[in-house]
């Protein structure tokens, strides 16, 4: 077993692309503060799994969908987080980047996860508006599934609503249909 040294100062983003990997947590930098949580339930990744897909398939040729990309919030001091699914130009995509720059993304959706409750809902909350990501949609698995879908305006989010079931939606112009308890069952959503 062999153990990994860590840095007696603020992560850079070298030291975080040094990283080992590790399949049993979430790992995130936030400030330069290495912050792990436990890998989020079976249910939860099958969810993100689905959701990444189904915005995929859905979105217009420029933009694309990723599940749980490292994405640059800040770099000085250095913070970076996996959303559960980000919508960014295909461009982004196409040039193959170790990380996505939050300037590229237009939508975060985040699943909410026992160790991620207050994270998404107030910090990531925040940050995400900061760096101007224009959607934040917040998805939660609990019964009946749920999802509130924010849009930045004058720099905050505002709710552009609550959703349960079957919703269809518009962002910016392109229609989305996504079935909320289609995220948690054996059975796969079908446009």
């Amino acid at each position: 077993m062999s153990v990994v040294q860590w840095p007696h100062r603020l992560l850079t983003l070298e030291d975080w692309a040094g990283l080992p990997e590790t399949p049993e947590h979430r790992v995130e930098v936030v400030k330069g503060v290495l912050v792990v949580s436990p890998r989020p339930s079976l249910v939860h990744q099958w969810a993100v799994t689905r959701l990444g897909f189904l915005f995929h398939d859905q979105l217009p040729e420029g933009l694309s969908a990723w599940s749980e990309a490292e994405m640059i919030i800040g770099q000085t001091p250095l913070t970076v987080r996996v959303p559960d699914v980000v919508v960014a130009r295909t461009e982004v995509m196409d040039s193959s980047p170790a990380r996505i720059p939050a300037d590229a993304a237009r939508m975060v959706i985040e699943v909410l996860s026992e160790g991620t409750r207050r994270t998404d809902r107030v910090t990531k909350f925040s940050e995400y508006a900061e760096v101007g990501i224009e959607h934040y949609w917040i998805v939660d698995l609990d019964d009946p599934a749920s999802m509130i879908t924010y849009r930045l305006v004058d720099g905050d989010y505002e709710n552009f609503g609550e959703h349960t079931g079957k919703v269809s939606l518009d962002f910016d112009g392109t229609p989305l249909t996504l079935d909320l308890d289609a995220l948690t069952t054996r059975r796969a959503q079908r446009p």
